[in-house]
């Protein structure tokens, strides 16, 4: 049975269109061949940026002490939040070993990289808590060298706030420097920064599409498209706390989807009658997002009951995903496909946003299905080792060549047979010395 729209999406998420693609492998070989000086280039006609692109430890400084004491004060209580939520992710990632057979040793080992690339965007907001998502979890993992960068805004260069938020979540350095050009910085290793091993942190549809274009040698998070956020509620759920939930996430840009299911016909209509005085009551330019992501990508739908709500949520897989609705533990365990669950009415998205604690750099266009968000492990690798002795060589030789042969992989048989011979040979000497 078809779901009952109240108000369906005449649009659709957009795509990479094949002219940013274009433009940011152009952008990239000019970079990957001209380095820093190509970087500095982009810096000047894109951003319109003539300041240094390294930003000097007394730059970072003052502009700390221009940071209000009130502020800092928010700022680090958020940066304890994730700083000690990324700690407790790193606790259950372990080193082990076990004994598979007698003689046949395997482990893991849990290995931080060595560097990373962390974007921060900038333009229209000043993403603070952007800088405290990426820095400070890669340094709980156990990173040794962190790049930070940043578009600056304006003559200003980077915000104060900002590099108050990149200097407390430990950033080794920070570079004055955003798009395409940014990206290619700390892939390619430029301004005094090493090549990084992964880059992480949202971005622009240019800086996305960079990081898509480098992934293979160098990590990256996940591929990122527009920010999107789901609400399940039912009628035990407030009509304009929803609405301005809905919107709140809305703002986020015209690309950015927004979605309310319900098994109540009152709360839909009482939602959808709201929201035009919700965008309304917007600041510039907040309200023309919202009002054309709304417009364009919202949507309302009306289930039978809450198992469809949940089914039509795994389906979407969103990026944000927010039960309004009794029974949380039931939700809690049911629900399958989201980057992360808000969990009650007091839950909104905008605390995990900006300093609950869990990450807020999550997977968007049904990217849920299969990964989940930024956390320690992505700045870990997880190898594994094995040892073999006498024991059990025999066995593992003659199964290992066994198979191989099947395979028609004889190389591999043989290596598998020379050990087993080795060993016959070395018993056949302990057995004369013994006689």
């Amino acid at each position: 049975m078809p779901l009952d729209h109240i108000k369906s999406a005449p649009g659709q998420p957009p795509q990479a269109a094949a002219d940013i693609v274009d433009t940011v492998q152009i952008m990239l070989a000019r970079l990957r061949a001209g380095g820093a000086q190509v970087a500095l280039e982009y810096a000047r006609t894109l951003d319109g940026w003539e300041g240094s692109i390294a930003v000097p430890s007394a730059s970072i400084a003052e502009a700390i002490d221009r940071v209000p004491q009130d502020l800092k004060d928010d700022i680090a209580w958020a940066h304890d939040n994730i700083s000690r939520f990324a700690a407790a992710q790193r606790a259950t990632a372990q080193d082990m070993e076990i004994e598979l057979r007698p003689g046949l040793i395997a482990g893991q080992r849990q290995i931080p990289l060595s560097a990373a690339g962390c974007y921060v965007p900038g333009g229209r907001y000043t993403h603070i808590a952007s800088a405290l998502m990426s820095i400070a979890t890669a340094r709980e993992a156990g990173v040794a060298d962190i790049t930070a960068c940043s578009p600056p805004n304006g003559a200003e260069g980077i915000p104060a706030p900002m590099l108050y938020a990149m200097h407390l979540a430990g950033a080794t350095r920070v570079l004055c420097i955003g798009g395409v050009q940014g990206v290619a910085a700390m892939a390619f290793g430029l301004f005094g920064a090493p090549p990084a091993d992964i880059l992480v942190g949202p971005g622009n549809a240019f800086v996305a599409e960079a990081k898509r274009q480098l992934f293979g040698p160098i990590g990256i998070d996940m591929f990122a498209g527009p920010t999107d956020s789901l609400v399940l509620a039912d009628d035990s759920a407030d009509p304009e706390t929803v609405a301005v939930d809905l919107i709140g996430q809305a703002e986020h840009g015209a690309t950015s989807p927004v979605w309310l299911a319900t098994t109540s016909r009152d709360l839909a209509e009482s939602v959808l009658a709201r929201i035009p005085r919700v965008i309304a009551a917007l600041p510039e330019p907040n309200r023309s997002a919202a009002e054309a992501a709304w417009r364009d990508l919202g949507e309302i739908v009306l289930c039978n009951d809450r198992e469809e709500m949940a089914r039509f949520a795994d389906d979407k897989a969103p990026e944000h995903l927010h039960v309004q609705a009794l029974d949380l533990a039931w939700w809690r365990e049911r629900l399958r496909a989201y980057g992360s669950l808000f969990l009650g009415a007091e839950t909104t998205v905008a605390f995990g946003d900006k300093a609950a604690g869990p990450n807020h750099v999550l997977p968007t266009s049904g990217a849920a299905r299969y990964t989940g968000g930024l956390s320690v492990h992505k700045f870990l690798k997880t190898v594994t080792w094995q040892q073999v002795d006498a024991r059990a060589l025999p066995d593992l030789a003659r199964v290992s060549a066994r198979i191989s042969r099947e395979e028609r992989m004889e190389g591999h048989a043989r290596s598998a047979d020379i050990r087993l011979d080795k060993l016959a040979a070395d018993r056949k000497i302990q057995v004369r010395a013994g006689g």
